[in-house]
């Protein structure tokens, strides 16, 4: 099982975004007018619409860290997760809109729409941390940790760069490693979350190893039910982006164990 509550060094996940958003920024601006209309495996959207996406979910940031924290309990990366999926229709609609006004010009607008999100993350993240675990309001009126949040920003950054890789035809893309880490993470913990149990162990070498699903629980020696593949992998996975029987196939997962096909418990996030 994972630990009920993992926690997150701020400076560690301020630093990992700040990275991974530069990242993106240098790969943005060397796009051509030819690859931003290249398809993505994100259903119709294209480069433009995919990156019209990343500018609102970083850009977001800066609304949620200002906005009044509600009452309520703290929604928790677990309970984050759960979420994601019945927002496929809103964020549908909202990228739609901004890829129309803000994303439909030559690359050197699209770029210096894209540095206007990125410069306002830029400016929350390099404000003094103060209070480690800071709410703030996110996700239809729910607030959530701050560092907690900004894990949720790197899942955005690491699994959609992973996308743009994809849709340009790149061999890989330069993730920071920390924002790998904690996005391999934070999908291992969501999954050992929905699915408990300790039947599995889930091992994504070098960042994370979880145990899960119903059943007799591992307690010493060799696990009888073993899962492991590496982070891009698993992200893909979690995400929806790869199917299970074709990472199996292609030798992308090692599974052994008659529990070890977790094809009916992914995706992780909707």
């Amino acid at each position: 099982m994972p630990p009920k509550s993992r926690t997150y060094q701020p400076q560690k996940v301020r630093a990992a975004l700040a990275a991974q958003s530069e990242s993106l920024r240098a790969v943005v601006h060397g796009l051509t007018a030819d690859q931003l209309e290249r398809p993505t495996r994100l259903g119709t959207w294209r480069v433009r619409e995919l990156l019209a996406h990343l500018s609102l979910a970083l850009g977001h940031l800066a609304a949620a860290v200002g906005a009044p924290a509600p009452d309520g309990p703290v929604l928790s990366l677990a309970g984050y997760a759960e979420l994601s999926g019945t927002m496929a229709a809103a964020v549908d609609s909202a990228v739609t809109e901004h890829a129309a006004t803000g994303f439909a010009g030559p690359p050197a607008e699209v770029a210096a729409a894209f540095d206007r999100s990125l410069d306002a993350v830029r400016a929350v993240l390099d404000r003094p941390a103060g209070a480690e675990r800071e709410p703030t309001a996110v996700v239809v009126g729910r607030r959530m940790l701050l560092t907690d949040y900004l894990v949720t920003r790197l899942v955005e950054a690491v699994v959609h760069a992973d996308d743009l890789a994809d849709a340009l035809g790149l061999d890989a893309f330069p993730h920071d490693r920390q924002a790998l880490a904690a996005v391999t993470r934070m999908l291992a913990d969501a999954f050992a979350d929905r699915v408990p149990g300790g039947a599995v162990e889930l091992r994504i070498p070098p960042y994370a190893v979880v145990q899960a699903v119903p059943g007799p629980k591992h307690t010493r020696g060799t696990p009888p039910n073993v899962v492991e593949t590496d982070p891009l992998t698993w992200i893909r996975l979690a995400t929806g982006r790869v199917p299970w029987a074709a990472a199996v196939a292609d030798n992308r997962v090692d599974a052994s164990g008659e529990r070890s096909d977790l094809g009916e418990y992914l995706p992780v996030l909707g």
